[in-house]
């Protein structure tokens, strides 16, 4: 089964899907958790142009682009062959994010979007999409924050420092996608405590799985 998670910044479905991918494995299963961009190594190295604030010039097909590649690459050499193999596969962000990001966000017209996921996906599709919802300023209150914390690793800002007009386009794309498809999407109010956010998660992931 392939499980998607998707969100705003700040929504927290990073911490999500990591609690989800470590109460499969208790219960037996053999879980492949992976993200985009990125995922494999020619991934990440366009994650790190994607995400670095120092490219904030890039312009928008560049970015659509650069993403359906990465994909391209993610498919090839993760998702696929863990999904061929049996397993379950959680991602971290898939073809919802570019919808949402860049055809409701940037404004690109969401048939070459569209025309772009295809080519990077083919017949590679979610099962289900876990939509973590939450307020947008609140969410990139919290992605900065946290942002702000990591002494250590590559800032990776390019998004956070976008206006939050552009992030409240991004949430509403999402929940347009949500109610166009809600045989696939789950969508999860990421208000409450970590614990309580992931026990609404299980409680719609679980069944699912089993009647698979």
């Amino acid at each position: 089964m392939f499980i998607t998670f998707e969100g705003i910044e700040g929504s927290g479905k990073s911490t999500q899907i990591r609690l989800l991918h470590k109460a499969l494995l208790a219960d037996g299963h053999q879980v492949v958790l992976t993200r985009e961009p990125g995922g494999c190594p020619v991934a990440d190295r366009i994650r790190a142009v994607l995400l670095d604030a120092a490219n904030r010039e890039m312009a928008p097909m560049t970015e659509l682009m650069l993403y359906a590649a990465a994909r391209a690459q993610h498919l090839t050499e993760v998702v696929r062959p863990a999904l061929q193999a049996g397993k379950i596969v959680l991602c971290d962000r898939f073809s919802d994010a570019t919808r949402a990001y860049q055809a409701f966000g940037r404004g690109l017209n969401r048939e070459t979007v569209e025309l772009l996921n295809r080519l990077a996906c083919g017949d590679c599709a979610p099962d289900l999409t876990v939509l973590l919802d939450c307020d947008t300023k609140t969410g990139l209150g919290r992605a900065r924050s946290r942002i702000e914390a990591n002494s250590t690793g590559p800032r990776e800002e390019r998004f956070e420092l976008e206006s939050l007009s552009f992030h409240q386009r991004v949430r509403d794309g999402y929940l347009k996608l949500a109610a166009d498809e809600p045989e696939r999407f789950v969508v999860v109010e990421a208000d409450g405590t970590p614990q309580e956010i992931a026990g609404k998660i299980f409680g719609q992931v679980i069944p699912r799985l089993e009647q698979g």
